[in-house]
Formats: structure tokens, sequence, C-alpha cells
């Protein structure tokens, strides 16, 4: 039986600091952050509209209405990944939660294979959520094709990285001028997104003409494939498992918030289970509403392209500018998550210049340098892709399956615990109880076969247009390869060994010099 946390007394801000000891740190991130801001920085990363608008044509254009079962299908997967986070959320309240968590429970080794490939996948994140304003801003207005008028066939790409790259500098900017300003900006994003998102529903209700046996059917996709429909099926489940996940970045601002013991378990479920209901009606709704099932502008347009033709153009812009605003925040906590993972991996020496990127700013109390690294490196990601017509479904792809990857780098140690007998929950705090190793499971074999479907050498993901190459169809496993190769090079031969809380963050008095597994 699940089990969630008793009421935190007077003396929960130092209980939340003694655990930040039992790592070894200090207390150096201000704790600011309340109920509705927790919630706000995990919801604000799955992002309903952000996610929805930006692949819907993707899920539409491999498999049809029925992709829509996709949605239940991951939802399903990535809860039981998050019920294994609130456990561990209760019980280690800390910066860079994926990084610490997986270093806890399976040793430095994983611990930073793990961290790295996280703080990698958020770069890569940063861009791909990015793109989405190219998808939205220049239906809204032709002032905002900036680099060409979309009739070029690079136009596009070359656009979306101009407008991807603007966004980023704007997140550079506010997360380095402190956590209090991304919150309320955050926080006031998400207000406007969950009241759009549900105004959107309602709409889209009022609007359906077609039953639901509409996602019951094929419509003629998944033929000439070698798994037929459920082939076809399993490409489109890339546009759900893009938006449900990113709920780790409620526990990962665990020591700028208050109480994150008991909140930050809450905030993970209340994220994900809302984003579920809110996007998946949006989903359905807009399958049934849409004026023409079989226009090809559904794989085209997308989300965006039913809106407008549903609701009219002065309601179908105004929910636009919504959705401008939910990119804008999601991309604000994807880029507070990957600060406060560098952050982490930092003040254990981890990462090169681990002095400098660990440095709080004394003035803005934040870690500005990864906050410019990060932002850097996510841009760099864009032009180097600039010429490229698949920038959008290849970086989407690539972001998710380390996502994903990740998130087994905490699932399967805490499994192999779990079945040595040596994990235990925080007492009085979030637990699964009988239940866990079950939900664990799962969890495990969830993360490991959706990221080897999404990896999977699809040509039409990764080679879709000429010239074709062999080196872009297994472009997943070779990019990812070399990361992971060349990041655990890195760690092999100058950081194995030699981890250990830098001097600035370390907690006065004894405390674990190097950290061991559970």
């Amino acid at each position: 039986m699940v089990r969630v946390s008793a009421p935190i007394p007077d003396g929960a801000q130092d209980d939340d600091d003694k655990s930040l000891s039992d790592f070894g740190y200090k207390p150096q991130l201000k704790r600011s952050l309340g109920n509705f801001h927790t919630f706000a920085a995990g919801i604000s990363y799955i992002s309903i509209l952000t996610g929805t608008f930006q692949l819907f044509y993707f899920g539409v254009g491999f498999a049809g209405p029925g992709y829509w079962w996709s949605w239940p299908m991951v939802f399903v997967g990535q809860l039981m990944v998050a019920l294994c986070f609130c456990e561990l959320a209760a019980r280690y309240p800390v910066a860079g939660s994926i990084y610490n968590w997986s270093k806890k429970l399976g040793g430095p080794h994983i611990g930073w294979l793990g961290g790295w490939m996280m703080v990698a996948a958020t770069m890569v994140s940063l861009s791909a959520v990015a793109l989405a304003y190219q998808q939205t801003l220049p239906q809204i207005s032709s002032v905002f094709w900036v680099i060409g008028d979309g009739s070029a066939p690079g136009d596009a790409a070359k656009n979306a990285v101009f407008l991807g790259s603007c966004l980023i500098v704007f997140t550079t900017l506010v997360n380095a001028f402190g956590v209090k300003l991304m919150a309320r900006i955050n926080s006031a994003g998400v207000l406007i997104e969950l009241i759009a998102a549900v105004v959107l529903v309602v709409l889209l209700a009022v609007h359906i003409t077609r039953g639901p046996s509409t996602i019951t059917q094929s419509h003629g996709f998944g033929q000439g494939q070698s798994l037929g429909y459920f082939g076809a099926f399993l490409t489109a489940s890339l546009a759900s498992a893009y938006v449900m996940y990113g709920f780790d970045t409620a526990s990962s601002l665990g020591e700028e918030s208050k109480n994150p013991s008991r909140n930050a378990p809450r905030a993970i479920l209340r994220a994900l289970i809302a984003s579920f209901v809110i996007g998946g009606l949006i989903l359905l709704f807009a399958l049934l509403a849409v004026p023409n099932l079989a226009s090809k502008q559904l794989s085209t347009g997308g989300l965006q392209y039913v809106v407008l033709s549903t609701l009219g153009s002065t309601v179908g812009q105004a929910v636009l500018w919504c959705v401008f605003i939910a990119i804008t925040v999601c991309e604000l906590a994807v880029h507070t998550a990957g600060i406060r993972l560098a952050f982490a991996m930092a003040r254990d020496n981890g990462l090169p210049a681990s002095r400098m990127v660990a440095r709080v700013s004394p003035r803005f109390q934040t870690p500005i340098v990864p906050a410019v690294v990060i932002g850097l490196v996510a841009i760099g990601i864009l032009v180097l892709n600039i010429d490229q017509p698949q920038i959008f479904s290849v970086v989407t792809s690539i972001a998710i399956i380390m996502i994903y990857l990740a998130y087994l780098s905490v699932t399967l140690p805490m499994l192999w615990q779990r079945l040595r007998g040596r994990w235990q929950p925080a007492e009085g705090g979030f637990s699964l109880g009988k239940v866990g190793l079950p939900v664990n499971i799962v969890a495990v074999l969830w993360g490991a076969a959706m990221a080897l479907n999404l990896a999977w050498p699809r040509a039409s993901v990764y080679d879709a247009t000429s010239p074709h190459h062999w080196y872009l169809r297994w472009g997943a496993f070779l990019y990812i390869g070399v990361i992971a190769v060349a990041g655990f090079a890195y760690y092999w031969f100058r950081k194995r060994g030699r981890l250990d809380v830098i001097e600035d963050s370390r907690a006065a008095g004894p405390g674990p010099a190097r950290q061991t597994a559970v």
C-alpha cells in the first residue's frame, strides 16, 4: 500500500539540511520555493501544451488517430518510474536528483555515468524544446519568419535555429539572475498554461463532430510495414514519450524548496497525473473535432492546424499565444534542472573546472557558470544542425532516449538494492510498501523497452531524406554511444577515485568523504 508522508513539524528545514550533511554537503542554495513553485517546476518541464503541439503532427503522420493510445501506454510506464522517484525524493531531497540518486544506489561509477547522460540529455532537450517555437510562432504571424519565408527547403530549419537560440538566451539570463525570478516567471506561465489547456479542452469538446470509434481504426496506416499497424504505432509513440518526462525536476529543486521530503513526491505525481488527464483530453477531442480528418495538414501543421481550423483564427491564435508561453516556461524548467544537475556533479569534483561550475553567486544565490555553459552548448547543437531538414525529429528522438537511459541509471540500481533487501524508504515518508518491488520491475522493463523502441534505426525517423547514409539511420546508437563512451572515458581516466566534495561545498565536521551505494 502506498503511504504518503505525515505532516512536517517546525524543524523540517533542519531535517532537510541534515539530509545534505549525510551527503557531505553544506546548504548553499536558499530555500524559498513553496508548494506551487515545486509543482510548477515539474509540470512546466512536462509542459502539456509544448509537447502535444510540438509532436502531434508526428504521431498522426505515422499512425493516424489511433496513435492516441500511446498516450495512456506511456503514462502507465512513466507512472511506475515516477513512483520509484517519489520514494527517492522523500529520502534524498537534494539538487541534481538523478545524479545523487544513482550515486547512492549504484555507487560512484554508475552515479557519474547517470549524471553525465542526464546533463548531456538536458542540453539536447534544451535544443529540442527550443525548436517548438518554429511550429507555433510563424502560424501566429509571418513576422516570425525572420530567416526566409518557408518557401525554400531549408527555411524552416534555419528559422527554427534562430528562434530557438533567442529562447535559450532568454532562459540563460533568467536562470543567471536567481531562482526567485525563475520561479515567478515559471509559476505565472504554468498558471496561464493550465487555464489555457482546460479552456482548450472545453472548446474542442464543443466542436466534436465524430465518435470515439475514430481512434480504434487503423485508417490504412501501417500497410506495407513488417509489423503492420503495430510497427507504425511504436514509431508514433515517440510523440507521447516526448511529453511525459521531466517530472523529477520537482525533486531536483529540493535544496531550494520548503519541506521537499513531503512536497516533492506530491509534486511529481500531481504533475504527471495532471499532464496525462488534460493532455489526453486535448489530443482526443482534437482528433474528434478537426473538420477534415483526412487532411494532409494534420501531419504538417499538426495541432496548430487543428486549433486554427476548428476554433477559427481569432480564438485559435489566442490559444497559440498561450502555447508560446508554455514553450517558454518549459524551456526555462529544462534549463533550471540542467543547472542543478551540473552543480550537483561539480561539487563532487565530477566535472571539468568543478570549483567554478559549483560556485554559487553571493548576489543572485544561483550557480551562474553552468547556466551559461549549458545555454551555449544547446545553441551549438542547434547551429550544427542548421541545414538539416529533419532537425525536429532527430534531435527530439535523441533527447528522449538519453532521458530514458538516465532514468534507468536510477531505477535499475534501485531494483538491485530491493532484491538484496537493502532499500529502505524514508521513515514516515512516501513509501510503496509491498508493491515497491513489482512497480520497480515494471519501471526497469518499461524504460529499457521504450529506449530501444525510440532508438530503433527507422529510416523514416533518422534518415527520411536524401542523401541516405547508414550512419544517419543508426544515428541514435552512434551519437548516444559516442557521448556515453567519451564521457565515461573522461571519468575513468580523470575522475575515478577522485570524486570528493570540494572544499567550498563541504559540510562542517565529519562527513562521508566519498559516497558509496546504499
